[in-house]
């Protein structure tokens, strides 16, 4: 007979219990109970009878028991997930009542590459900051070359900001298009090359070239020198590290490219020469990437809300 749905609510408050959930993400993450009980300073018997209330609740065995330890069953794994969501959810309950109760705190937690933390983020903190001044910024660095935004699906950032592929459609994801930042090649102060008025795109084919491990920057700039009737470079170094980057170029033996943005902010730090280079290096623009079924909290739509401003102005 089908559960009603009065039965079916008491069966989850009554039964369900969010410590027991907690236990068998413990578990399931570290492969044992012994070491679950460990971690969450359990006692082992206490960690069994966790799991076995769950059992009991949901009518399926939870883990499969082998010699090396335990894993998930496809059961636990949609119990695992469904469970990182309601904890999400509380948790962006609490931070809402915290946030209603004193508006200038709360949390932003925040994943993008290095050349958005370098760019665009460090004058919209700053901003931010002064008419917020007890929000706590939490910053993780994303990989431009995955972009499997696996950091919005755990939930352990609020929001993404990053270059998305042309093509990129995922519909658990809200994608909203910010600004475009174009690419300017560069070079550093002690380079031949920073005190030339103008400089033809095909007298640097035989320079020593750093790029960003991005295989769409890569073939526009050959296409650039394509067009000219000139060869591609050779690229000598591919990274994604800045630190790496400006240290190469402040040799003064190398060029790369670089953001707009990052550079009109950094240039005089690093010591760093935009070169008046006739090129058009297109790349996709700079979105921001929330989680479609998840509601941020107020603070972080403020701080959106911000991003947003300034994005237009730099437009």
């Amino acid at each position: 007979m089908a559960q009603t749905a009065p039965n079916e609510a008491d069966r989850i408050g009554r039964r369900l219990r969010l410590r027991d959930l907690r236990v068998l993400t413990e578990v399931v993450r570290c492969g044992s109970m012994a070491k679950a009980a460990v971690h969450l300073a359990m006692s082992q018997p206490t960690v069994s009878e966790a799991i076995a209330s769950l059992e009991r609740a949901v009518g399926v065995r939870l883990l499969d028991r082998h010699a090396q330890g335990v894993e998930a069953t496809p059961y636990a794994e949609v119990l695992i997930k469904r469970g990182r969501a309601a904890f999400d959810e509380l948790r962006q309950g609490l931070l809402e009542i915290e946030f209603l109760a004193n508006p200038t705190i709360g949390e932003v937690r925040i994943a993008c590459p290095e050349f958005v933390a370098a760019g665009l983020l460090p004058g919209a903190i700053a901003t931010f900051a002064e008419q917020h001044p007890g929000v706590v910024f939490h910053l993780m660095h994303q990989d431009t070359t995955t972009l499997n935004n696996h950091e919005l699906q755990d939930r352990s950032v609020d929001l993404i900001l990053n270059r998305l592929p042309p093509d990129f459609v995922d519909d658990d994801f809200r994608t909203e298009e910010l600004f475009h930042d174009p690419h300017w090649i560069i070079v550093g102060l002690k380079s031949p090359w920073a005190t030339r008025r103008k400089v033809r795109l095909e007298q640097l084919c035989d320079e020593r070239w750093i790029l960003p491990p991005s295989p769409l920057i890569q073939k526009s700039l050959e296409a650039n020198f394509e067009i000219r009737g000139s060869k591609p470079p050779k690229i000598y170094v591919s990274s994604a590290s800045l630190l790496l980057r400006t240290e190469l170029l402040a040799t003064g033996r190398f060029v790369s490219v670089m953001h707009a943005s990052t550079l009109a902010r950094n240039a005089k730090v690093w010591g760093l020469k935009r070169l008046n280079v006739d090129i058009d290096l297109r790349s996709p623009p700079i979105s921001l990437v929330t989680l479609r079924r998840r509601t941020p909290t107020p603070v972080v739509e403020r701080f959106m809300k911000h991003l947003r401003m300034i994005a237009a102005s730099a437009a």
